[in-house]
């Protein structure tokens, strides 16, 4: 090879041949990732292959246990109980080795995200949705100062919607410190999206609360504290009628959190107070939740009535 000539272009070609041979440690470097990632996948599809089979056989070796109990002698009742505790330590072990494997999405995020994986192959899992409760907490906190801030000042909030962000706050703390666990990880695909959901509903909620004020601001029929609607129009129906069913579906959803928890309260493997004490505050949201939409509905609905009778 001819030496590089003086000046600038001399330069230039001895950075090339620094970048050349770099470039043949990345080639190296990632032939080596796409062998280690195609022997990753196949190592995760054996082991998922492997655990699925382990598990059907346990739930089959459970049923015929379950099935032959009543009838074993007295003898063999304790290496019976012995064998099922055994079992339901394995099911155990099986969860905590499915946490680092990959999932299938379900219903909600195959619909919004399609196939792809979104789980977490490390404890980062836990580490990032105690950062999101906590922003739940602070999140919630900030609004029950800021609307007693407004009250102060004359706004018109609903009481229960101030107690509900209480109880929310209560809720996210309580989240905050249920350690990781079987019942958490049961838990905790379904909480994620209801908090999906429950934000794009939230965002419907601003656009039409926004919407409404701005318009009757503009007429001088509502103070500049107000947040939210008190009376109705008829050209609000429009609106409400489109975000209802998203309200009511959130609705059902709380009482669907509420009613998985207290199924998992039942759980034998449950050992964690937060079970608990996560199902009432869902419950309870659930509650004041419907029936306070149900209330102002109708009380907007009879204010629609009663104003076309008086035209």
């Amino acid at each position: 090879m001819h030496p590089p000539p003086p000046g600038p272009l001399g330069d230039c070609l001895r950075d090339w041949e620094e970048l050349q041979q770099d470039f043949h440690g990345i080639q190296e470097t990632h032939r080596l990732y796409r062998l280690k990632l195609e022997e990753l996948t196949k190592l995760q599809n054996s082991c998922t292959s492997s655990i699925t089979r382990q598990k059907k056989r346990l739930q089959e070796l459970a049923l015929v246990l379950r099935k032959c109990k009543p009838s074993l002698p007295s003898e063999a009742e304790e290496a019976a109980r012995e064998l099922e505790n055994q079992i339901k330590e394995r099911q155990g072990l099986f969860f905590d080795m499915e946490a680092y494997l990959p999932k299938k999405n379900g219903l909600y995020l195959s619909l919004v995200l399609g196939n792809v994986n979104v789980t977490l192959l490390s404890k980062q899992a836990k580490v990032t949705d105690a950062a999101f409760n906590f922003l739940l907490v602070w999140y919630y906190c900030t609004l029950t100062i800021r609307e007693s801030i407004l009250i102060n000042n004359g706004s018109r909030i609903k009481g229960w919607w101030v107690f509900h962000h209480y109880v929310s706050t209560f809720l996210s703390g309580v989240m905050l410190t249920w350690p990781d666990g079987l019942m958490y990880q049961k838990f905790r695909n379904q909480f994620l999206s209801f908090s999906m959901y429950q934000s794009f509903v939230q965002f419907l909620q601003y656009y039409y609360q926004s919407g409404c004020l701005y318009r009757l601001r503009a007429l001088g029929e509502r103070h500049t504290m107000d947040l939210t609607v008190e009376g109705f129009q008829s050209w609000m129906w429009r609106g409400l009628t489109f975000l209802l069913p998203f309200l009511f579906f959130g609705h059902f959803w709380q009482l669907f959190n509420a009613l998985t928890l207290f199924n998992l309260a039942r759980d034998p493997e449950c050992k964690e107070w937060q079970v608990l004490m996560c199902g009432f505050p869902f419950l309870l949201l659930f509650l004041g939740n419907f029936f306070t939409t149900l209330r102002v509905v109708h009380q907007k609905f009879h204010n629609q009535l009663h104003g076309s009778k008086k035209e």
